[in-house]
């Protein structure tokens, strides 16, 4: 097999490997287009990459708060340096629904997001990766553990009363 061959099998499954990991991913440009939008994003949002590919992220979720997300990635751009969104800042950037409805206790997915810069050859950024993790299960866990720990709290306070 030639090396032409070998380094186009090689980013064949490493795209691949891109598309179905199991956490968010999307590039996009300086006009906040999306370039990149891979399966956990289309099966979540329920847009179909080559509906999103080219589309602004805030056209696609016109119900995001715009001005606070402009300026993260405008940083990130700026300063070539990555971001990171917990939960518990912002229980989801992207308004997706839990795929655990049966099991899961919560209707929504809390995310955690890194937004990162994607540098080119020259050293400029032109792109952003966003990678969305979906940490519904240990926002759930915190969250029930923390009303469970106020439950306690009063419960001893009663019992310290009487």
């Amino acid at each position: 097999m030639s090396n032409d061959a070998e380094g186009i099998a090689d980013l064949h499954w490493m795209f691949d490997m891109l598309h179905h990991i199991d956490v968010g991913l999307a590039v996009i440009n300086q006009n906040y287009e999306v370039q990149l939008w891979n399966s956990f994003m289309e099966n979540h949002s329920g847009i179909s990459s080559s509906i999103a590919k080219q589309q602004s992220l805030l056209s696609l979720f016109p119900n995001l708060d715009a001005s606070w997300l402009r300026q993260k990635l405008d940083n990130v751009f700026a300063l070539k340096t990555p971001i990171f969104i917990s939960w518990e800042q912002r229980p989801a950037l992207f308004p997706f629904n839990s795929y655990r409805p049966i099991t899961g206790v919560a209707d929504k997915m809390y995310q955690n997001v890194a937004i990162r810069p994607l540098s080119n050859p020259d050293g400029s950024v032109k792109h952003l990766c966003l990678v969305v993790y979906d940490v519904t299960d240990v926002a759930s866990n915190k969250i029930s553990l923390s009303a469970a720990n106020h439950r306690l709290v009063r419960l001893s306070q009663a019992i310290s009363k009487k």
